[in-house]
């Protein structure tokens, strides 16, 4: 009987194949960047085809990126044990299962449902598509072979509002996700193709950190959960018209604001548990010890606030005010993802001479300024074209800021813990997207309500009436705007209170993305002393007999 050989070296899987490979996997990742910007895009169309509420449409969003944050860490480890290429084909079949059914969708809650697992199947992709290309490739193939997976995804991102918007013009949103079934069945057809089988070794079940993960999903799925729900129930004392009833006289809202903080707060205690007794943990407390590393992911978490809540408000006004189509939509955003784009090349020339914490420091600058300056000039009249501007100054920002902030994030931790810091900013940035939704899609909501309900006083109306249609046009996410049966008075007051309501929400994210500035200010130049250094990493002995 022959010995089974041993495990070869990640090079293994080398020549054509392997950067054919790379190829694939890059795309796995653009899958799920494009379903991300497609979304954003055609989120005004579901509000107004499905009849999604203001808090409906911040669920369809946060809820993705919530389940994307909490199963990242655990999944990842999955694939360590179980094999990466396994790990990646599962969650691009979960998540085609998941886009078929949010394509289905009839209600809110389906399409909520469907979102949901879009997530599960995001958190398995991505982990996998990692540490898959750091097993094949070493040294410079390493850098070359990032440097394909950045810019095919930053392309991509680029491409995924046009393709949305180009989608929702023609056959409407539905397509949107039904264009991920055949992308998905090509994705697959080529991980079993190209991709080699990888593992960790010595990995091994017993440590997978499951409890973490639910801890995770509970304890931050409540915090947004009291976010959101805010504006419906009411924040402290039950509002009526919700219907939801009350809990010891209080709204249900600071209960469940209660109840995320008590499971966040186990989710620690755990992870101090179970790393004190050499266990591996979703959240690693002592890398936050490292100063670069803890505040470059405070830093990434607000950039995503902004980022997200921006795109969510944004399509909302330009429908609501000037009933502008999912293709004209794409195009008002097309200059962000240009931007970042453009400024992402150069991002890395900018750190080689200035450094990488500078490079984030400028690119923040970039942002703030772009956002605040949409506070300021948002009015009923702007449309794309007034947009444009600005969102290329904010996307040149963003293009300076992510990459670079990742590498300073990261090149103060050890080795050994580079793949669970890796995860740990992962998870850091989509629970900033989660947030983001959450928070600015409120203060949109809440503004919007009140500013109608002024601007209907002023105009004479009795107080019933305009509370009415002050909840109209917020319960629908702005599109009650758009309604015929408007009279001209009300539709102009409406035009106005979703200008009001987008500066508002603009004016919050330059508010979050300054504190991110003032945290990139205080990032440090890394001492370089672990770069160059990884993790072992094999291919698994079927690959190696290929």
């Amino acid at each position: 009987m022959t010995p089974p050989r041993a495990p070869a070296p990640a090079g293994a899987a080398s020549g054509r194949r392997r950067w054919l490979a790379m190829v694939v996997i890059s795309l796995g990742v653009s899958l799920i960047v494009v379903d991300a910007t497609i979304v954003g895009v055609v989120l005004p169309q579901m509000v107004d085809g499905l009849g999604l509420t203001t808090s409906d449409a911040e669920w369809v969003n946060s809820v993705y990126a919530l389940v994307f944050a909490a199963l990242l860490i655990p999944f990842g480890r999955a694939a360590d044990v179980i094999g990466r290429r396994r790990v990646f084909v599962l969650g691009v079949t979960v998540f085609m299962v998941a886009s078929v059914l949010a394509a289905l969708a009839q209600s809110a809650p389906q399409l909520i449902g469907s979102r949901a697992l879009q997530g599960v199947g995001a958190s398995m992709i991505m982990p996998a598509t990692l540490s898959t290309v750091n097993a094949m490739f070493t040294g410079r193939d390493r850098a070359v072979a990032f440097g394909i997976w950045g810019s095919l995804i930053s392309g991509m991102a680029a491409l995924g509002p046009l393709l949305g918007g180009a989608l929702a013009t023609g056959g409407g949103w539905r397509w949107a996700f039904g264009v991920n079934l055949p992308l998905g069945v090509l994705l697959i057809a080529g991980a079993f193709a190209l991709m080699p089988e990888t593992r960790l070794p010595g990995a091994g079940p017993r440590g997978i950190d499951w409890l973490g993960g639910l801890l995770s999903v509970l304890g931050l799925g409540a915090v947004v959960c009291g976010i959101i729900e805010g504006q419906t129930y009411g924040w402290w004392t039950p509002n009526p018209s919700a219907g939801g009833g009350s809990i010891a006289g209080l709204s249900p809202v600071p209960v469940v604001l209660a109840l995320g903080a008590v499971l966040l707060t186990a989710l620690v205690i755990v992870e101090r548990a179970r790393a004190a007794a050499g266990r591996p943990v979703l959240l690693d407390l002592t890398l936050f010890q490292i100063p670069n590393f803890r505040r470059g992911n405070l830093a990434g978490a607000l950039i995503n606030v902004g980022e997200l809540g921006l795109v969510f408000v944004l399509p909302l006004f330009l429908l609501g005010v000037h009933g502008t189509s999912p293709l004209q939509i794409s195009l008002a955003l097309l200059p962000l993802a240009l931007g970042a784009f453009l400024s992402g090349g150069y991002a890395g020339r900018l750190a080689g001479k200035r450094g990488a914490h500078r490079a984030v420091q400028i690119g923040m600058v970039m942002e703030v300024v772009a956002v605040l300056a949409l506070a300021l000039t948002i009015t009923a009249s702007t449309g794309g074209l007034g947009l444009a501007p600005w969102m290329l100054l904010y996307g040149l920002g963003l293009g300076l800021t992510s990459a670079q902030l990742t590498n300073v994030s990261l090149a103060d931790v050890p080795p050994e813990h580079a793949g669970q810091a890796s995860g740990t900013q992962s998870t850091a940035r989509q629970v900033g997207a989660a947030l983001g939704i959450a928070v600015i899609g409120t203060v949109f909501a809440t503004s919007l309500g009140h500013a109608m309900n002024d601007r209907l006083e002023n105009a004479g109306l009795p107080a019933e009436q305009r509370a009415a249609i002050a909840h109209d046009l917020r319960e629908s996410a702005g599109t009650y705007a758009r309604e015929a049966h408007l009279t001209p008075a009300v539709a102009a007051a409406a035009d106005e209170s979703l200008a009001t309501a987008a500066r508002r929400g603009a004016l919050a994210t330059a508010l979050i993305l300054a504190a991110g500035l003032a945290l990139s200010l205080r990032l440090r130049p890394s001492s370089d002393r672990h770069r160059g250094q990884s993790e072992p990493e094999t291919l698994s002995s079927h690959e190696n007999q290929r």
